[in-house]
């Protein structure tokens, strides 16, 4: 038998307030435990939640970014269950009712676009941390993250394989960060996801029961655990068995998922409306303000670079896919002149430079304005492309400007015609076999003047000159 996989994902994306969904708590990651969270967070008698309106304006801003319905009137929950890392013994979140509602998210997957349906997208707050190492044989509780806004993005079961998921989630992030509603740091669990999972036979429309995986922080481990869960279902239905309802957990170090407790149904939780916090009424100014504060989206940016600056699918998805990258490639194209070229530095150079010491975009050390000096030296000519290589390494290093360093290392470029011929007839002079083998019609010999003439000028003669100066006298005689 064949079989189909069904996936729907629960993404976490925890809004970038600066203190927490119901009191005034800062909500800074790094902080030293339990520094964080004041009496509201630690659920003591007698305290009342207040909600944080900007909490209220992310949500509205990413509603309308996902052309979602936008509840006029939204109600707070309490989600009912114990945990030790949850002090009231409740979560306050949303049942009925979601501030967002029924929208879609676009994602596109080997050039094949895809329209992926969004349930709802609700506020809530988190939970506070278990600690399991920082003691010998005890558990820690750390409460810091407890009452951090949170904002669950909800997708229809609409994605069919592992590798839809990621890039479902890869869209999402994308997005969030763009809008500035999340910083999108998935080691900090910033942006976090839960997958449900389950599978069916090929041309079946009843869906199959689910299992699902909690708390995946990381693109490759949402693939990597989906891609093994599918294929334990149709272990244990091909064996004759029946998939269990219940939350599982993603073992890395492994390369599995294994059984962490039964699935809860709703019911399970006895949600009721929470007696403390007042319906919100949302108007519609308020959605037409956040609609009026929408940046460029990501896909509207690819289209453009591709449009409008002529850049090639790969680059413009490159460039967009970073809200600060693209930023950075629109001032640099603005003041090159040559999107291209601009292109070409970021994906190139800068990007290795930054992979190459592990580095966020946010660490670059090198500003549009000081890359632009830099291209400039290359457009008239100062210096050749390889150089400016050595040149962008030195600028990377904090050696100064380009100019700077171009003048202290004497990598000014030679554009002289009659210097440029004088190491050509040298290196021609010097061999004649190579010389009779390219007038037999061996023209790939010709790399081998190209590279002695260049290595004679220690890199600094114009490549275009000495190729076209070569070329003519090669064929002279």
């Amino acid at each position: 038998m064949k079989w189909e996989s069904v996936i729907g994902l629960e993404i976490h994306v925890q809004l970038a307030t600066l203190s927490k969904i119901f009191s005034g708590a800062a909500s800074a990651y790094g902080a030293a435990p339990n520094t964080q969270a004041c009496a509201v967070d630690l659920g003591l008698p007698g305290v009342l939640p207040v909600i944080n309106s900007r909490a209220i304006e992310m949500a509205i801003l990413l509603g309308v970014a996902l052309d979602a319905h936008i509840a006029p009137r939204s109600i707070f929950a309490r989600k009912n269950y114990f945990y030790p890392d949850l002090p009231k013994g409740y979560q306050i979140s949303q049942y009925e009712d979601p501030i967002v509602g029924l929208g879609h998210l676009d994602i596109e997957l080997a050039g094949e676009p895809k329209r992926i349906r969004i349930r709802r997208a609700h506020l809530e707050e988190d939970a506070g941390k278990s600690v399991h190492d920082a003691f010998p044989g005890q558990s820690g509780i750390d409460l810091n993250r407890a009452g951090t806004p949170l904002l669950e993005v909800v997708s229809e079961p609409d994605l069919d394989s592992a590798a839809e998921a990621v890039q479902f989630m890869r869209t999402l992030h994308t997005l969030v960060r763009f809008l500035g509603i999340c910083d999108g740091n998935m080691q900090e669990g910033s942006f976090r996801c839960d997958a449900n999972v389950s599978i069916r036979p090929v041309g079946s429309t009843a869906l199959g029961t689910r299992a699902e995986i909690k708390n995946l922080n990381s693109f490759r481990f949402v693939e990597r655990a989906i891609n093994f869960e599918i294929e334990r279902q149709i272990e244990v239905l091909e064996a004759g068995g029946r998939v269990l309802q219940e939350t599982r957990l993603y073992d890395a170090e492994r390369d599995e998922t294994r059984s962490m407790r039964s699935k809860e149904d709703a019911h399970d939780y006895r949600y009721f409306p929470d007696p403390d916090l007042l319906p919100i009424e949302i108007t519609q100014h308020a959605i037409d303000a956040a609609r009026a504060a929408l940046p460029e989206l990501p896909a509207a940016k690819r289209r453009r670079f591709q449009q409008a600056l002529g850049l090639t699918g790969e680059d413009a998805d490159a460039l967009s896919a970073d809200f600060a990258v693209a930023t950075y490639f629109e001032e640099l194209a603005a003041r090159c002149g040559d999107p291209k070229q601009a292109a070409n530095w970021i994906t190139g150079e800068l990007f290795a430079a930054l992979k190459r010491e592990d580095l966020d975009f946010a660490a670059n050390k090198i500003s549009p304005a000081a890359l632009t000096e830099l291209l400039a030296r290359i457009k008239d000519r100062t210096i050749s492309n390889s150089l400016a290589k050595q040149v962008f390494d030195a600028m990377w290093n904090d050696e100064g400007s380009a100019d700077d360093i171009i003048k202290a290392r004497g990598l000014q470029q030679v554009t002289d015609d009659g210097a440029i011929t004088a190491l050509i007839d040298a290196v021609i002079a010097e061999s004649p076999e190579q010389v009779a083998q390219f007038r037999a019609g061996k023209d790939k010999v010709f790399g081998y003047f190209v590279g002695l003439v260049m290595k004679r000028s220690k890199g600094k003669a114009d490549p275009s000159q000495v190729t076209e100066i070569l070329l003519r006298r090669l064929k002279a005689d």
